[in-house]
């Protein structure tokens, strides 16, 4: 059976019932979140009850909705990265998983900006395993070098996060296209002055041209703020890249006596033990909330930060689990959500199993139900970034499609088949001309009976 999902034609996936046995002092601001987001509307409501569960997880910046834009295609994202860091006076801060070591364009943007505006100061957080695995040849590390050594790390910070969970014999013997799995910066914070991108994006030619994800753009010096201070917090953990012209890579790794911690290839015990202090307070929520704080209301946006720096926190604060399965754990136990339709995408379906069992638990059995009320969208095998990749690689869209069946095996013996569907997208097949591929990821709520998206 085929459906459309914007255009582009997809699979829908569905299965016969069966029965299964048995992841700082720098130079720009940090921002204290505005305390006067707590909640206050009924919680009786939809938007009650989930606002006043994540003012428990996170911090909560009130964004009027005029001033968030949410871009349409890798090439509006883009053109519109390029103009913003043109146009930038004060800072630019990127926190992305790599940038392609061919990117000259984009580096010659940032190069342009530097030299127009004597004030600008720009700072760049990438990984350090995805970031030197060219090495010696040229790569993102040799390619970021550069602004360095044309602007002075006076002006230009380049970082590299390098995960504390691959030391040793470990890193010595792990090929390098396996060892990301031990451990990444994968962050896509995009800011520029008072505005920040968020986006699943990276920053390379697929991301710019054919694949898709979200970008959302936000107007908010606070939450400019806010993600510059935790983007801050990662770089003083991080590994700074000086251009090196007598080493063949181009550059070398420093870990500057400044960060604080040890360096997590050197003592990785107490590097997560400084990580720890230096996070958790930034992730949570404010202690000093106003006793008088405005209520509200469904005219209102509110933007909640999450995190998930499982590698980092020693016990493990992150946010992002606790806020998602907090939602779906309200779609199965609150009468306010009876009705409710939920959206949950990913281009690489690899569900935790907790989130499986409450997307099923929030619907109702096949025999009392004649809607679909849950809906997960993932990458077609033909539309999975791996698909044709040498090696073992090669071989992930055909895991993701095993695991999508195992999702639905679970779905049919809890009677669900007509409460919940999983679709796949596809436009063309990779690596074909006009062939795409899919990166979204995230999740979405429809309150019955009112058009209001969460």
């Amino acid at each position: 059976m085929f459906g459309r999902v914007g255009g582009h034609t997809i699979r829908c996936a569905a299965r016969s019932p069966v029965v299964r046995r048995k992841f700082w002092e720098r130079t720009f601001t940090t921002h204290v979140p505005n305390p006067t987001c707590t909640a206050a509307q009924s919680s009786a409501s939809p938007l009650g009850s989930i606002t006043a569960e994540l003012d428990r997880i996170a911090p909560c910046f009130e964004v009027p909705a005029s001033r968030i834009s949410i871009l349409d295609s890798p090439a509006s994202f883009y053109s519109t990265l390029k103009n913003k860091i043109r146009k930038a006076r004060k800072r630019i801060y990127l926190s992305t998983l790599y940038i392609g070591k061919t990117e000259y364009e984009l580096i010659e943007t940032i190069h342009q900006a530097l030299r127009d505006n004597p004030e600008l100061r720009v700072s760049i957080l990438t990984d350090a395993l995805r970031g030197t695995r060219e090495t010696p040849n040229p790569s993102c590390a040799s390619l970021l070098a550069t602004l360095v050594a044309e602007h002075g790390p006076e002006r230009v910070d380049i970082r590299m996060f390098h995960t504390p969970n691959l030391t040793g014999l470990r890193k010595k013997w792990i090929p390098k296209r396996i060892n990301e799995g031990w451990g990444l910066q994968h962050m896509k914070l995009y800011g520029i002055d008072d505005e920040i991108m968020l986006s699943g994006a990276n920053l390379s030619q697929d991301y710019f041209t054919n694949r898709v994800d979200r970008y959302h753009v936000f107007q908010s010096k606070e939450l400019a703020d806010y993600y510059a201070g935790i983007h801050n917090a990662i770089c003083n953990l991080s590994f700074k890249v000086l251009p090196d012209p007598h080493n063949a890579a181009g550059y070398l790794l420093d870990w500057p006596t400044a960060n604080g911690a040890p360096s997590p290839l050197d003592d990785p015990e107490d590097f997560i033990a400084y990580s720890s202090t230096v996070l958790k307070p930034l992730i949570q929520p404010p202690n000093n909330k106003s006793a008088l704080e405005p209520k509200k209301s469904p005219s209102q946006t509110f933007v909640y930060p999450v995190a998930q720096f499982t590698s980092l926190l020693n016990p493990d604060t992150s946010t992002e689990f606790p806020a998602v399965t907090t939602i779906l754990r309200m779609l199965s136990t609150s009468p306010a959500f009876s009705g409710a339709r939920w959206l949950f995408t990913a281009g690489y379906f690899n569900i935790h199993p907790v989130l499986s069992s409450l997307l099923i638990a929030s619907t109702s059995t096949s025999h009392t139900s004649s809607t679909t009320r849950g809906t997960v969208l993932t990458a077609s095998p033909w539309a999975n970034g791996f698909y044709g990749s040498p090696g073992i690689s090669g071989m992930l869209p055909a895991a993701y499609t095993h695991l999508s069946a195992r999702f639905l095996d679970r779905v049919a013996a809890a009677q669900r088949t007509n409460s919940i569907q999983l679709k796949e997208w596809r436009r063309g097949t990779v690596g074909e001309p006009d062939g795409w591929t899919y990166h979204a990821k995230g999740s979405g709520l429809h309150f019955p009976k009112k058009n209001i998206p969460v």
